[in-house]
């Protein structure tokens, strides 16, 4: 695994370089493969990056789109993931609605629709029961506490291994979410870091030795490249 840890100055440089090096790894998996796999976070960090990565002037028919996790809501509420990308990015580009693959939430069974997504990978991938995809990019955001994706402490969601899709657990309501193998067999994750209050939950996830039940975002080592591209406020005390 190749990790690379970069601080940026404030918030615009952080949104500068992560959009720099998305378009880089894009451009770069659909000159080698024809097409770019990237699964995207939520949450207010990455919207600015979205809909600057909407200006550009990119092979949308190449660019397949999927979601690191959802919550379990209707798409056209107002924290739904998919509703936010849609609006800063999706929405304004030709990209074709073939290419955009959101986690389904309309059910009223978030095991069977974990299931369901499971399937969908399977298929758009080729790939047989037992393997993993390797998504070309996976972008990751990363909570106070240290979750990352869905993937919440000291929940069942952490140590799921067999599947690609399970069911997360924050506050008692359900959500989607990759599984760490699945994160883990990406060709590059970027997480995406802002605000003074993650500096604890990044020294930890950054220490010599923490728990990775109390701390998800330790269990993030993907095959490929990892990169943590913070702002100064986040990453302040990382810097030596």
């Amino acid at each position: 695994m190749k990790k690379v840890v970069e601080v940026l100055p404030d918030k615009q440089g952080l949104i500068e370089r992560s959009l720099s090096l998305i378009l880089a790894k894009i451009q770069a998996a659909i000159a080698e493969r024809g097409i770019c796999t990237i699964a995207l976070a939520g949450g207010s960090t990455p919207k600015p990056i979205y809909q600057a990565i909407a200006t550009q002037n990119l092979p949308w028919d190449k660019i397949h789109v999927f979601w690191g996790d959802e919550r379990y809501v209707p798409p056209d509420r107002p924290d739904s993931n998919q509703k936010m990308t849609r609006e800063a990015w999706l929405n304004t580009v030709k990209i074709p609605a073939a290419n955009i693959h959101p986690m389904p939430t309309l059910g009223a069974d978030p095991q069977a629709d974990a299931a369901k997504h499971d399937t969908e990978l399977r298929e758009f991938f080729g790939i047989e029961p037992g393997d993993y995809p390797i998504f070309d990019l996976i972008l990751l955001g990363m909570g106070d506490d240290g979750h990352t994706a869905s993937l919440f402490p000291h929940t069942e969601a952490l140590s799921v291994s067999d599947r690609l899709v399970t069911v997360g657990n924050k506050d008692g309501e359900p959500r989607l979410s990759f599984t760490v193998p699945l994160i883990n067999h990406a060709r590059c994750v970027i997480f995406i870091v802002a605000g003074a209050n993650k500096q604890t939950a990044l020294e930890r996830v950054f220490a010599p030795e923490a728990s990775e039940l109390t701390y998800p975002a330790r269990l993030i080592a993907p095959t490929g490249e990892l990169w943590w591209l913070l702002d100064e406020s986040a990453g302040a005390n990382l810097k030596n």
